[in-house]
């Protein structure tokens, strides 16, 4: 029989849906069913997810200055809210759970409205918008890197780390292992669902200046917006690269924890996967994120020595040429770099959210839940 159950709110993009996820399967297995609350963005993602209900409510975002259009967003959000609270009414969760992004607004604030224990996972370094507009509302808040220690929600923050998902956890077992003079070098290359052209521009320039030895050892997965694969493909018939392009990888952390080395943005839940795996990885922050949280994120672990941050504008294709040059040459400076990614991760923190969901389900409070961890 099922201790009831447990709503998740998420953003239609996988930063937002794959902690969510990696949180629905500890909930499952502790014995909860959980429903999902998201938007219509989110059925490339959600074929995987563990939900018994997956229900899509409208929500908009307001960041026009067109009248018309606020408007319109503000009379969708409404409508979202008076459909979210006929949802918590009929579904009666225990604890709503919202990871970010403007789809989780209406059924937060209806929760937290109708006097249901509600809280929010901040993924990223800097609390996004749609967190922010919450946090005052909701019981709890958990955070990926945010502190707990300051702030002006410390008192009811804990640091739980990111969630990542059981393809990651499993894909940590896999030890890494450098890669050899002579040798195949495994390089993989993606950029979220935002962001990832200017890698199909920038990689295939900077694979086409390696000497032959070194690009002959190269085996790329590389992932490529679909209206910008026909230009990759050129590139990589005409350098008879041995690659592997697609927009979207269901096996990514598998592929992940097979690479020598990982070039890609630095969202909350990439950064978290890495270092749980463990990889060596030039990370890149998106220089159009809201809040700059790319940047806060890759800081992080690369205060670790875990990971190697350019910013986008610094990084030439004769530059990452250079770097994948000196990383080819240097298997031991990546096998470093790759250690220090895995001491860095946290891959209880889904094990660690879950228990705070259910200590805030069992009717404790915040701070009994930190002092049962001091």
């Amino acid at each position: 029989m099922s201790k009831g159950i447990i709503m998740l709110a998420a953003g239609g993009t996988g930063g937002h849906l794959f902690p969510a996820e990696a949180l629905a399967f500890e909930l499952k297995a502790l014995g909860y069913s959980v429903h999902l609350v998201t938007d219509s963005r989110a059925e490339r993602y959600a074929g995987k997810f563990p939900a018994d209900e997956i229900h899509v409510v409208p929500s908009a975002t307001i960041g026009s200055k067109n009248p018309l259009k606020v408007a319109s967003s503000l009379w969708t959000l409404w409508s979202g809210i008076r459909i979210a609270r006929r949802l918590m009414a009929k579904v009666r969760p225990k604890v709503v759970v919202g990871f970010g992004g403007y789809p989780t607004i209406p059924p937060l604030l209806a929760a937290t409205g109708m006097g249901i224990p509600s809280m929010i996972h901040e993924q990223n370094a800097v609390m996004g918008r749609a967190n922010k507009a919450l946090a005052k509302r909701v019981m709890a808040i958990a955070g990926g890197f945010l502190p707990e220690t300051n702030g002006p929600y410390a008192a009811k923050t804990v640091t739980t780390g990111n969630p990542v998902r059981p393809a990651v956890l499993e894909a940590a077992k896999v030890p890494y292992q450098a890669s050899g003079e002579g040798e195949e070098f495994r390089l993989v290359v993606f950029g979220g669902s935002q962001g990832a052209q200017y890698f199909s521009k920038t990689v295939p320039t900077a694979i086409s200046l390696l000497d032959d030895n070194l690009r002959k050892r190269l085996k790329v997965t590389q992932q490529a917006r679909a209206e910008d694969l026909p230009m990759v493909q050129g590139c990589v018939a005409k350098l008879e690269m041995n690659a592997e392009l697609a927009p979207f990888f269901t096996d990514m952390a598998d592929r992940i924890a097979r690479a020598h080395l990982v070039i890609c943005r630095s969202g909350a839940s990439t950064v978290s996967e890495i270092s749980v795996i463990g990889r060596p990885a030039i990370l890149v922050p998106y220089p159009y994120a809201l809040d700059h949280d790319q940047a806060a994120n890759a800081a992080t672990l690369a205060a670790t020595g875990g990971a190697k941050v350019i910013v986008q504008a610094e990084l030439s294709a004769e530059k990452l040429s250079r770097i994948l040059t000196d990383a080819m040459n240097n298997p031991e400076k990546l096998a470093g770099m790759a250690e220090n990614a895995r001491k860095a991760g946290k891959p209880d923190a889904a094990r660690l959210l879950a228990a705070m969901v259910e200590a805030i389900a069992s009717g404790s409070t915040i701070a009994k839940f930190k002092e049962t961890r001091s």
